[in-house]
């Protein structure tokens, strides 16, 4: 079944879709969407992993962060640290759910999706069972001082204009705080990263970096050959479904 949810986060409501299928103390996924994505993410990513996920009898659970999609707030107020403490209450609210086994709970995360996962993983560790990162952005901090020097400034709102989305300073200010290979590295769980070769927007070196500084053995890394960054083909959409199947249910 699946239906809208909303959850409350510092006074703010983060809204969006559960799947939950027939079935008691299930395991479940939660989804991250990305930088300036939301719960569907392009050709409705996410709603079709969810829905294939349901059919194996995995619940998921994918929201909008605040500022992005339905959910309330501000895109120009976002940072990738308060996404982290929005991805901890969605968390606990999974961990909470009645239907829901809280010792099978994955994270997925998309993109800045993926950073925020591995953040959060590393924070929660043992309380997972595993964590997958489709093109994780891990080096995101690399794209400050591009964005600063190139994209539109306005004052009024100290922010830049990301095409049409108002990034607030304090944006770039939060990445270059994050210490992500040391945050991501306390995780000790099981890793899947998905990756396209042709990825312009987070280069396919980056799940390597994750393995390296991170990881190590315990991750696998799936390539999608002359993939790009969401994955819009369909054929690159289902190898990418199709390897999240078989990882969540070894």
């Amino acid at each position: 079944m699946q239906q809208a949810v909303s959850i409350s986060h510092n006074g703010f409501k983060l809204r969006g879709m559960e799947h939950i299928p027939a079935g008691e103390k299930l395991p479940a996924v939660i989804l991250f969407h990305g930088f300036t994505g939301n719960k569907l993410e392009p050709h409705r990513l996410f709603l079709k992993i969810s829905r294939a996920l349901e059919k194996q009898g995995f619940a998921s659970f994918r929201f909008d962060f605040l500022g992005s999609g339905e959910s309330d707030g501000d895109f120009e107020d976002m940072t990738v640290t308060k996404e982290f403490e929005e991805a901890g209450t969605i968390f606990e609210y999974v961990k909470s759910h009645p239907k829901i086994d809280e010792n099978r709970i994955i994270l997925l995360g998309l993109s800045m999706g993926g950073l925020v996962a591995s953040l959060l993983a590393g924070e929660l560790n043992n309380e997972l069972e595993k964590l997958v990162l489709l093109a994780p952005a891990g080096t995101m901090d690399q794209i400050v001082e591009p964005m600063e020097a190139n994209v539109p400034y306005i004052a009024s709102h100290d922010a830049y204009d990301h095409g049409g989305n108002l990034v607030g300073k304090a944006f770039g200010e939060d990445l270059k705080t994050l210490n992500v290979w040391a945050r991501a590295a306390k995780y000790e769980g099981k890793v899947l990263l998905i990756h396209g070769t042709k990825d312009d927007a987070v280069p396919y070196e980056v799940s390597k970096l994750y393995i390296e500084h991170c990881y190590g053995d315990q991750a696998t890394l799936h390539t999608i050959e002359d993939g790009d960054h969401t994955f819009n083909s369909y054929q690159w959409e289902n190898e990418v479904i199709d390897s999240i199947l078989d990882f969540v249910q070894k």
